[in-house]
């Protein structure tokens, strides 16, 4: 499989980083499934995907109205990303990503615009040597409005000193694909695991 981007002579890239750069959804998953099973509460996997790219605590909170639950919500996000980072070592990245990273790197900034919290994103990129590439971090304690809100993106922007039509997105969500878009930029689209094989 190859990404086929669009056509333009892009200034930056933006990447988002679970599911994009590195192919943690799945691990990302298992981490829920194990926390949310201790409050008996029931995450499906096709909700887990089609929630992607929204933050930890909104997506408790969320399952709290929906399911009629009281899980404390820091504390189950903080459980949830230890669970995560217990799995680190098995992480692996997505290689038609890192493709594009590798064959830009030096020549145009990046970011990660991502929907977890740094230390997820940090140890992400950090298990597979991939976090020294990126000038900049624009992750969930950076902005207010998650995505499909285009303000990460515009920070990671402004960050870089790139106006957003001159960035490009790599993106695995329709929520990311919708946030890029409304932050005026171009995006390609990183299929699902269940697509790339």
């Amino acid at each position: 499989m190859k990404l086929q981007l669009p056509g333009g002579a892009f200034r930056a890239y933006l990447f988002d980083c679970d599911g994009t750069i590195v192919d943690s959804m799945p691990l990302h998953y298992v981490a829920w499934k194990r926390a949310l099973a201790e409050w008996n509460c029931v995450f499906p996997e096709e909700l887990f995907y089609a929630w992607g790219g929204r933050p930890v605590t909104e997506i408790i909170a969320s399952l709290n109205e929906e399911q009629g639950l009281n899980m404390p919500v820091e504390a189950v996000a903080k459980r949830k990303e230890k669970l995560y980072y217990e799995q680190l070592p098995q992480l692996k990245a997505i290689p038609e990503v890192v493709e594009h990273i590798d064959a830009q790197h030096g020549r145009i900034p990046f970011a990660v615009v991502s929907g977890s919290r740094r230390n997820s994103v940090v140890g992400s990129l950090t298990a597979l040597n991939l976090l020294e590439k990126f000038a900049t971090l624009v992750c969930a304690e950076d902005y207010q409005n998650g995505k499909p809100a285009p303000d990460g993106f515009l920070l990671a922007a402004v960050r870089l000193g790139v106006e957003p039509e001159h960035c490009l997105v790599f993106e695995d969500t329709d929520m990311g694909i919708q946030a890029a878009t409304a932050a005026g930029m171009a995006s390609v689209r990183v299929p699902q695991p269940w697509e790339r094989n």
